[in-house]
């Protein structure tokens, strides 16, 4: 489930139109429809902070993934991934980064 899906879940779980979102939230009413609808497929962790406190989670349980095993995170590991976030590293980067050390890993093996 992607950060937008979870935010509209969690938003018409606790009854709030996007509009009420917005305002309570303080964000663009636009916005928060990009993300939902997964246009804007990289909100900043500022915008994420606004939105997880008006619907009461914390903002972990909107960027992570559910863990089909149950198992938590490593705290290194989230850590890491809110640095990248806040260094400006997006989705894409990083997804980019971890194929050219998949490629390198198998091609150093020769």
């Amino acid at each position: 489930m992607s950060i937008g899906e979870r935010i509209r879940e969690l938003r018409m779980k606790k009854g709030l139109s996007l509009t009420e979102l917005a305002n309570r939230a303080g964000v663009a009413k636009s916005y928060i429809s990009s993300v939902e609808r997964q246009i804007q497929l990289n909100p900043s962790i500022q915008f994420l902070n606004k939105i997880s406190a008006v619907l009461g989670v914390n903002v972990q349980q909107l960027i992570l993934e559910d863990d089909p095993q149950g198992e938590e995170m490593d705290i290194e590991w989230l850590k890491l991934a809110r640095e990248a976030m806040e260094s400006g590293v997006s989705k894409e980067q990083f997804k980019q980064f971890l194929e050219f050390q998949k490629w390198q890993k198998s091609n150093s093996s020769d």
